[in-house]
């Protein structure tokens, strides 16, 4: 019986012992000598494949570590294989195919709540907006009480153009979570997309109670009341929003608007050119502020952010379009 076992063992296994032990006492030179004498006495050896694979992705040699981890695949179809050649794609840049290996080893794990947020996270990378949405409900089903998925499945529906269903999922997620300050602000913002403005303020307001270090309630609280021509009332919440975050241009671009329309001209000028310098793509700053120039008189200064304003709309004209959802290329 111990003659048939040997007889069965592949030459391989004896060297893919020793590069191991090899690897361990942080011999890896000595250990990928040996991986590549195992898979020359067999090519299709399975440990020796995925190990020496693995030894070259962790020593950041990731295009030689494609060809071994590939071939280890091909011999023996696995989660681990799989998920270490995502890995390794990714850290080539190659989404997609990370994003293909990943999908075959969600096959052999497929509860696997953290890779399914991994993929989502990468679908929507690559603007793969519509199978984002479609993994992150497959996650809800599995786990129904997983706060974040509710979060992230709202961006990838809305991200995909699907506001109904975001909406939908802001409702169950206030619903399941109304101590949650991200789920009060969520549904506000969708309250208000459909129009119910006045609601939406009141799940804003107890956002902000929620979570005093949670800038967007903050922000978009001040922003409808600034649509609203309430520019008083939306100056403290901005503010609050830059307190918090500081680089948040958005919020400086909403509060020299509310500033501009209470005649606060000069602290409107100082908030939109720190703006121009968090956003230095986006026009918007510089048509605000030939504006106000002009209106305080500086005509120069007037004419020269037109002038840049109109540059950076030529240079950028994608900068407030929203990304465009496409299909996954299955090949």
């Amino acid at each position: 019986m111990f003659l048939a076992a040997l007889l069965l063992q592949s030459p391989a296994e004896p060297l893919a012992r020793q590069a191991l032990a090899a690897a361990q006492r942080g011999d890896g030179a000595s250990a990928a000598q040996l991986w590549r004498q195992a898979i020359a006495a067999d090519p299709a050896h399975y440990a020796s494949l995925f190990n020496y694979g693995v030894f070259l992705h962790r020593n950041q040699r990731q295009k030689e570590a494609v060809e071994m981890l590939d071939r280890a695949a091909a011999v023996e179809s696995g989660y681990q294989v799989h998920l270490m050649r995502g890995m390794n794609f990714q850290q080539l840049q190659r989404r997609e195919e990370a994003i293909r290996a990943w999908r075959a080893a969600l096959t052999f794990s497929p509860a696997n709540l953290k890779l399914m947020q991994v993929l989502s996270v990468e679908y929507s990378h690559g603007r793969y907006f519509h199978e984002a949405a479609a993994i992150l409900r497959q996650a809800l089903k599995l786990a129904p009480t997983g706060e974040n998925l509710y979060f992230l499945a709202i961006k990838a529906h809305h991200d995909a153009g699907d506001l109904g269903s975001a909406a939908e999922l802001a409702d169950q997620a206030v619903r399941r979570f109304p101590r949650s300050a991200r789920a009060q602000f969520e549904h506000g913002y969708y309250l208000q997309k459909r129009g119910d403005t006045q609601t939406a303020l009141k799940h804003l307001e107890l956002a902000m109670e929620l979570d005093r270090r949670y800038e967007e309630p903050f922000f978009f609280y001040g922003d409808l009341l600034v649509k609203q021509s309430q520019w008083e009332a939306a100056v403290p919440p901005l503010r609050k929003a830059l307190e918090i975050r500081p680089e948040y241009s958005p919020a400086r671009v909403a509060l020299a608007r509310a500033l501009m329309n209470q005649n606060q001209l000069q602290a409107a000028v100082v908030e939109l050119e720190q703006a121009s310098k968090l956003d230095p793509k986006n026009a918007q700053p510089w048509v605000m502020l030939s504006q106000l120039y002009f209106r305080m008189g500086q005509e120069a200064k007037a004419r020269e952010a037109k002038e840049t304003s109109l540059r950076l709309r030529r240079e950028n004209p994608g900068v407030l379009e929203a990304a465009q959802a496409r299909p996954f290329p299955e090949r």
